[in-house]
């Protein structure tokens, strides 16, 4: 059992535990030899406690359990040696520590087996994450690919975030959405829009009608499924990216969604013309209307959900993505992403209050005539 706990990250390796123990085996010598220099009157074997008591932060029940027999070996000394071992003093205080000794490893193998449940949500969530939002490539058609997820639920790794990629003729089709709710309860929405993403999203149909085949997906999934008290409550924004392979002139069609950034070389962050649409499932038959931008070669753009810039710091402001990633134009995707996690992160306190996921894609230089179709100018270096 406990082997198993520490492949899974809960606990050191085997020689840090074994060093660890040094600590409450040193406590238990050093405790016995200060007594045993002291007078009679003065008595430091209760002392002797808090050596298993510290056991079970660094190793299992079975390690405690030999500390206490220890501790209460050292207790037993302790009274042999001043001569009272028989006295109700010394009674009294082997079995008290003896009673605490039993408990603590009751305390130990509890929290190892709720150690062993965390651990199984961990990897069943995990497992989970594989299956519904497919590790993306590092590199597909002409764009190297980093993203980053982070679930706003303590042990969860999913939750209402998604995103996904595709091939479609002679394009790359990338999809990031958020469903309404935030982890475990809004897995299924998410698993639904990721399904019809990768069932759609490979046929030679315009984006916009990709995501018509998204809205009805999603509003036949809230007719099936929602209660009256949920009525309009199961939605979800969506944005769909269609970068082809030979032509810097990029297709997006957003579903409620916040635009994404354009990264350029020299500190230079720009925001592509968008014009939304309602999200998905709130409006069925609502028009969906096609944005082109240029996306050089040597460009990075960065597509996030609103759990990213809605992340507040203590002082109740929200993440400044724009003016933050200014500093990571030049920086290759994985490098960009760290940033982004580590400072998010740290303005956040640590802890989200809501799922966040990005996904930065650079493009590869290319000999490609430049297409000047851009957005409005956030910031320039």
């Amino acid at each position: 059992m406990e082997s198993g706990i520490w492949r899974a990250g809960l606990r050191p390796p085997w020689q840090s535990v074994h060093a660890l123990l040094l600590f409450p085996v040193t406590l238990i010598v050093v405790i016995t030899v200060v007594d045993l220099r002291t007078p009679n009157d003065i008595h430091l074997g209760p002392a002797l406690v808090i050596a298993p008591a510290l056991t079970p932060s660094i190793a299992g029940p079975r390690s405690t359990a030999c500390i206490g027999a220890l501790a209460v070996g050292a207790q037993i000394f302790i009274g042999v040696h001043h001569g009272g071992i028989g006295t109700t003093n010394h009674i009294v205080q082997i079995i008290t520590l003896s009673v605490l000794v039993v408990l603590t490893i009751i305390y130990s193998a509890l929290r190892e087996r709720r150690q062993a449940q965390l651990a199984q949500v961990r990897n069943v969530a995990e497992a989970a994450q594989h299956v519904l939002m497919w590790p993306l490539p590092e590199q597909i058609g002409t764009l190297r690919i980093a993203s980053l997820y982070l679930a706003a639920e303590d042990e969860a790794q999913i939750g209402g975030d998604l995103y996904a990629t595709a091939l479609s003729d002679g394009a790359v089709r990338v999809l990031i959405g958020d469903v309404r709710g935030k982890g475990l309860p809004a897995i299924g929405e998410a698993a639904l829009l990721l399904g019809a993403f990768r069932e759609s999203a490979h046929r030679h149909i315009p984006l916009a009608e990709l995501a018509a085949t998204l809205d009805q997906s999603i509003t036949r999934y809230a007719a099936e499924l929602e209660s009256p008290e949920e009525e309009g409550e199961r939605f979800a924004t969506a944005l769909l990216v269609e970068i082809p392979d030979r032509d810097p002139v990029t297709r997006m069609t957003s579903c409620g969604h916040p635009p994404p950034l354009l990264l350029s070389p020299g500190h230079v962050v720009t925001v592509p013309s968008l014009h939304p649409s309602p999200p998905l499932g709130v409006y069925s038959g609502a028009d969906h209307t096609l944005d082109v931008f240029s996306f050089e070669p040597g460009d990075t753009l960065l597509l996030y959900t609103d759990g990213v810039v809605e992340a507040r710091d203590e002082r109740g402001r929200f993440y400044p993505l724009d003016d933050r990633v200014a500093r990571w134009t030049d920086d290759s995707p994985e490098a960009l992403v760290h940033h982004l996690r580590r400072d998010l992160l740290a303005h956040a306190g640590g802890r989200l209050g809501d799922d966040a996921a990005l996904i930065a894609l650079h493009r590869t230089p290319a000999e490609r005539r430049r297409h000047h179709v851009r957005g409005d100018t956030l910031r320039h270096g």
